[in-house]
């Protein structure tokens, strides 16, 4: 058996030779990713990583700031009726995909038309209160809703604002994401999976002037150890989601720059409650087994374990420090007799086994570990099943699991974090939960323009989702960003998204 020294070594020799040649050039970016993102294609695309690799490809509607305020990117303005039915939405004029073709408001009719119309789009129930939209010029759109729908401009900070070029769109189909074609700072050159993905300087860029690197290769090292490895070593400039073990050691190297904070989403653990024959176990079925799973786990612990305290336990779809936290509904304390009593009382048997599918990653699978040794305290056998992540993706959606351990990095309005994952039918709601009432709730939230009102509809969808839901909340992820100290102008961003816009190299 080798030893973890020379697995180590074999693994940071197979990555310096997976790089490609071009990498020594100063103007190329280098930035380790965790995972390999799934497809390139924004109505598709849900993984946290290919967020990251967007930020260069394709420029959205609006975006936000340092503070989550909303501000305009291809957009100039936007203007809401009185009734919240009507959006307004003026362009920056002279804009250009990375094709050449004009970024106007045929365009942008077209690329929202695609995320609400396009068979599995991920975008859909994010801007579904879209009813119409109209041209009104070639730099003026206008949005015609359902309903008010206070969430709208939030979404369309994200991959339901990115537009696509409607020509390169049409001939390529449902093949697009092979070769996106968007607006952003940079364009699409290659990707080889699980390998890298290659972006270059898009000379026709309506920010150009900002543009200072040629080409980002972004690549993707699932080993967190083998990552910061290659930052030290010089073969990486950046790499995403460095281990809170490793902030100590990162701080201390004076070649190296940190930025950290708790990001927007949540770590959290899905059930099965609905999704096929797999959700027919007493997990699944009876939510007092959930609520002893959850009363079993010690989120403090867990926290202090895993990430040094770096982490912030949590219980909802925000942490605890978000306005829109339900405090009426702390982060409970672990309780074993209190979980072993749930589990006497619903007549179920010990141990239970349960499918427990973790993503490759190393810190989620130590945090699989832990939960599956506090687990058993209660009566649980927790058998984990350690998956590629984008395949994990798809075996939760064809419901090939029992608990899957998910993060979701989060959106700054709580509908972004709520909504596609416990609406019935939606299409990230991997367990199949379906309340009728929850439904109301979260339709209604979305009409309601005020934070009160909004707060006191989603503290009822906390009392519903916290007693019977599918999803047991954990903690809030610390992201942790380190980069070379050659890279200048980066800021870290409460979504935890590289902006490219501003870097240079020295």
């Amino acid at each position: 058996m080798p030893s973890r020294f020379s697995t180590l070594c074999a693994a940071l020799l197979c990555g310096a030779l997976s790089f490609p040649t071009l990498a020594a050039a100063q103007t190329n970016l280098r930035i380790g990713l965790a995972e390999d993102p799934d497809v390139l294609d924004p109505s598709f695309g849900r993984t946290y990583v290919g967020r990251i690799v967007f930020a260069s490809l394709c420029d959205k509607l609006f975006d936000t700031d340092d503070k989550l305020n909303i501000v305009p990117q291809l957009a100039l303005s936007h203007d809401t009726s009185a009734d919240g039915k009507t959006v307004t939405i003026k362009l920056r004029p002279g804009v250009k995909f990375h094709d050449g073709e004009p970024m106007d408001a045929e365009a942008v009719k077209f690329s929202l038309e695609r995320h609400l119309t396009m068979q599995g789009s991920f975008r859909r129930p994010e801007i579904s209160a879209i009813d119409k939209i109209e041209v009104v010029d070639p730099t003026t759109v206008r949005l015609l809703l359902k309903n008010a729908y206070s969430p709208l401009l939030a979404q369309l900070t994200d991959r339901a604002g990115m537009m696509v070029s409607p020509k390169a769109a049409k001939e390529a189909g449902d093949k697009f994401g092979q070769k996106p074609v968007c607006a952003g700072p940079y364009k699409f050159v290659e990707r080889v999976q699980q390998d890298r993905i290659v972006v270059e300087r898009f000379a026709d860029y309506w920010d150009k002037d900002r543009v200072r690197i040629d080409r980002i290769t972004y690549l993707p090292i699932p080993d967190s150890t083998v990552r910061l490895a290659n930052l030290k070593s010089g073969q990486l400039d950046m790499i995403e989601r460095a281990l809170a073990t490793d902030i100590k050691e990162i701080q201390a190297d004076k070649r190296l720059k940190l930025a950290s904070g708790i990001d927007l989403g949540y770590m959290g653990m899905t059930i099965n409650v609905a999704n096929g024959e797999a959700a027919k176990n007493p997990l699944g079925q009876d939510p007092r087994i959930r609520q002893a799973l959850s009363l079993a786990i010690d989120r403090d612990a867990l926290n202090q374990v895993v990430f040094n305290g770096a982490a912030m336990p949590g219980n909802q779809w925000v942490n605890p420090d978000n306005p829109w936290y339900q405090k009426k509904y702390p982060v409970p304390k672990r309780d074993v007799a209190k979980a072993k009593k749930l589990i006497a009382d619903a007549g179920v048997k010990t141990p239970i086994p349960v499918d427990y599918m973790v993503p490759n990653n190393p810190e989620t699978r130590q945090v699989a570990e832990v939960i599956q040794a506090m687990a058993a305290e209660a009566g649980f056998d927790m058998k984990i099943r350690v998956t590629e992540f984008a395949t994990s993706l798809n075996e939760a959606e064809a419901g090939r699991y029992q608990a899957y351990m998910l993060n979701w990095s989060g959106r700054p309005d709580p509908d972004g974090n709520l909504y596609v994952f416990h609406k019935t039918g939606a299409p990230q709601n991997y367990g199949k939960y379906s309340s009728p009432e929850v439904d109301g709730w979260l339709d209604e939230a979305r009409a309601k323009g005020g934070k009160d009102d909004r707060m006191a509809i989603y503290e009822k969808v906390a009392d519903k989702l916290l007693t019977e839901g599918s999803i047991l909340y954990l903690y809030h992820r610390a992201v942790i960003i380190a980069h070379n100290a050659r890279l200048e102008g980066f800021k870290p961003h409460p979504d935890g998204l590289v902006r490219v816009v501003g870097l240079t190299m020295k």
